[in-house]
């Protein structure tokens, strides 16, 4: 896994500046791996908002049988304030920290949340995957600041989420379950849009979300509740704590 330092911004307008950097690194000519080949991971992360303490969650998954294969997780303080759009520089430094501690190589990468569907077409699946120079993809619950038609009802249907703006394709609203909302895909780094949407619905063969992010989400989740039962028993909490 190729790495690019990553460095906490001093405040909002240096944040900024750093994402138009990153953001002419991003590969958008790629179709990266088909699906079903290699592996594929999700990431995630859980805050303990009273500590101010953010726990991520790495969970790779065998592509072909989403089985998993190897999971992390690490816990780090936050660093950034929540400042909307800049929401990467709170998550990546503790998910850089788990997926440094996998012993495999991760594949693809999906997010739970944006790539090219961000106000500055840099969201969290562009800026780890420029980072860690692997394929990323963002599959958000939500459309952010875009707008899109319904897709039609069956699973697979999609309509193009669009920048009000300019009109640009920045990402589709992905039907992964007949009668259910749609779920926001977006190419993150080294993947194409058709490609994205084909992951995430073999990823999502059985619920709303991909299988990538609902093993991540507990993970973070079960890993966050474990670390702050152990703080509230020792009165320290256990920095850059990893479990495989």
């Amino acid at each position: 896994m190729n790495h690019t330092p990553h460095t906490t911004p001093k405040d909002e307008a240096a944040a900024r500046a750093v994402q138009d950097e990153l953001r002419t690194r991003v590969v958008l000519d790629q179709a990266g791996p088909p699906p079903g080949t290699g592996h594929v991971t999700g990431v995630d992360v859980a805050y303990d908002d009273a500590r101010d303490l953010v726990v991520a969650a790495a969970v790779v998954l065998d592509a072909a049988t989403l089985a998993v294969v190897e999971e992390t997780t690490a816990t780090g303080r936050v660093a950034f304030p929540y400042v909307p759009g800049l929401l990467a520089f709170r998550e990546i430094p503790t998910v850089l920290a788990a997926l440094g501690k996998l012993g495999v190589d991760p594949g693809l990468i999906v997010c739970d949340g944006y790539g090219l569907a961000h106000p500055r077409r840099f969201g969290l699946a562009s800026h780890l995957g420029v980072l860690t120079g692997l394929p990323t993809l963002g599959v958000a619950k939500s459309p952010f600041t875009f707008t899109y038609e319904q897709p039609g009802p069956r699973r697979g249907d999609f309509s193009p989420l669009l920048d009000e703006g300019d009109g640009t394709e920045v990402g589709r609203a992905l039907r992964t379950r007949a009668g259910v909302k749609p779920v926001f895909v977006s190419v993150g780094h080294r993947v194409s849009l058709d490609n994205a949407c084909a992951h995430t619905l073999r990823l999502a063969s059985a619920f709303r979300q991909p299988e990538t992010t609902r093993r991540a989400d507990s993970l973070c989740r079960r890993a966050l509740a474990e670390a702050t039962a152990e703080a509230g028993a020792t009165g320290a909490w256990p920095m850059q704590q990893t479990r495989n």
